[in-house]
């Protein structure tokens, strides 16, 4: 369902101490506006409501969190998520900040002077209705090489999804750019890690039956040439296969009309 525009949600925004209101500005400093910079940052891509980042926030004042989403009118919402944990715990929201972005650019503010220990990605949108889309997932190659730039070696990410195709699509790309998968689950609830915190979606595709997916990928070595390769995933290994698939097809239709007409 597509959210209404929200003619509130900027102003609340930008009227918040823990929304970041010119992110490209900080590409480089991200560390020195959280009250302790020394501390480790993590982010999170596509926080959506923030449920997730508020209570993970919360939990840990030792950490720095960012949340990142693409449109205020969901922003303000994670805004106010945070507000609520935060008033409830009795303490400054100072460990956490929001902003508004399109990941698919995140190297405009991030560089390696921002270095993040862990990202997380949670059900993010697995872009399975064209195959040309699939470039567009927030774990495809050619996103994982910008993330890199500002991961610390063995840093982690942790991915989540309902979406079996997309999962192991992912398990095929976190190896083309680097990265070691050194835990995954079909089924994460079958035996739930104490670490888990159940997002809004996680909850509803549990209702529905469908098993949450999930895994933790570590960032190895990966020379210029990988580097190339994932910019160039999509031309060199999913173009050619779309192209297959429509070849199948075509041929496919042209024998059923064959065999239509040999039925007449």
């Amino acid at each position: 369902m597509r959210m209404r525009f929200k003619p509130y949600a900027r102003p609340e925004l930008l009227a918040c101490d823990f929304h970041a209101h010119t992110p490209l500005e900080n590409k480089g400093r991200w560390k020195s506006l959280f009250a302790r910079p020394q501390q480790p940052m993590h982010l999170e891509l596509g926080c959506g409501k923030g449920g997730f980042l508020a209570r993970l926030a919360v939990a840990h004042p030792q950490i720095n969190y960012l949340g990142i989403d693409i449109t205020d009118k969901v922003l303000i919402l994670a805004k106010r998520n945070i507000d609520k944990q935060y008033a409830a715990a009795h303490i400054p929201p100072d460990n956490v900040k929001i902003m508004s972005l399109d990941i698919e650019r995140i190297d405009n503010a991030f560089s390696p002077q921002d270095q993040v220990e862990r990202i997380y990605i949670n059900f993010c949108n697995p872009w399975n209705v064209k195959a040309s889309h699939k470039k567009h997932r927030l774990t495809h190659p050619r996103q994982l090489i910008l993330y890199r730039d500002f991961l610390a070696d063995g840093g982690e990410i942790y991915f989540k999804t309902d979406d079996s195709d997309l999962f192991e699509d992912s398990l095929t790309y976190f190896q083309a750019a680097g990265f070691t998968v050194r835990w995954l689950t079909r089924d994460l609830h079958a035996q739930e890690p104490d670490w888990n915190i159940r997002t809004e979606h996680e909850a509803m595709f549990t209702e529905q039956g469908i098993p949450t997916k999930a895994l933790i990928a570590v960032k190895g070595p990966l020379d210029e040439a990988g580097r190339e390769y994932c910019r160039l995933y999509d031309r060199l290994v999913e173009a050619p296969l779309r192209r297959a698939a429509a070849q199948k097809a075509e041929q496919e239709a042209q024998a059923r009309k064959a065999a239509q007409k040999k039925d007449k």
